[in-house]
């Protein structure tokens, strides 16, 4: 069983950045991959990033590559998503998920979080 939650949203201003973390619980963490997901209102959840178990190996969804970027800390349980040149497009709520990487990147988690909310004005 693993419990995640997630925090470091809040409202920034275009071009600025956030870095949000998904502290999890459970002696399993370090065995999954975690993704990042979000999903604005009225919009279907979108695929951010996705870490492997290790850490060594990073995949980005195409709209935040060279923008984004996905870590680890499995000494702290810990999965961090440190996002720079924020765009307004960037606002929805961000999820962490975990799971196997191919299915995350499929959008299929065995965990997810209860999502933070990350506003990005104009």
């Amino acid at each position: 069983q693993v419990q995640l939650v997630e925090s470091g949203g809040g409202l920034v201003q275009t071009g600025g950045s956030l870095r949000l973390s998904c502290a999890a619980s459970g002696r399993t963490f370090s065995s999954y991959s975690i993704g990042w997901f979000r999903q604005a209102p009225g919009k279907e959840r979108e695929f951010v990033a996705v870490i492997s178990w290790s850490g060594g190996t990073t995949y980005p969804g195409d709209s935040v590559k060279g923008r984004f970027t996905i870590s680890r800390d499995n000494a702290k349980n810990t999965v961090y998503l440190q996002m720079n040149s924020l765009l307004p497009e960037d606002t929805a709520v961000y999820y962490c998920a975990a799971g196997r990487f191919s299915d995350l990147v499929d959008y299929r988690a065995d965990y997810w979080g209860q999502g933070t909310q990350v506003t990005v004005s104009s």
